[in-house]
């Protein structure tokens, strides 16, 4: 029996990851690991402000990506859901917030 299932990003970057970007902000950072795992991910038909939007229930219009070819990276930022260390903040350091972003399966 094979495994007909295709990678999720989390499989296919180096790294998938997500940190404080100061007390109001989240940034996520898709390493990935050649320049054809980068096209993908790059693409703006497979990740835009819309699906970030989606994914972390967010508006569009306050999701920023970043593209830089030359390190085959895509960073996101967006405004963190609570301010940092405030009474409802779940994750001080913003470090699980990348899981739904790795979970994506590109087409």
């Amino acid at each position: 029996m094979t495994d007909d299932r295709k990678p999720t990003l989390g499989e296919r970057a180096l790294e998938v990851r997500s940190k404080n970007a100061g007390p109001f902000w989240v940034t996520m950072e898709l390493f990935m690991r050649d320049a054809e795992g980068y096209a993908t991910v790059a693409d703006e038909g497979f990740i835009n402000e819309e699906v970030i939007a989606r994914l972390y229930d967010l508006d569009p219009a306050d999701v920023q990506i970043f593209r830089i070819p030359a390190l085959n990276v895509v960073k996101i930022s967006y405004p963190r859901p609570v301010a940092q260390g405030s009474l409802r903040d779940r994750d001080v350091h913003a470090g699980q917030h990348h899981v739904p972003l790795a979970a994506l399966v590109p087409e």
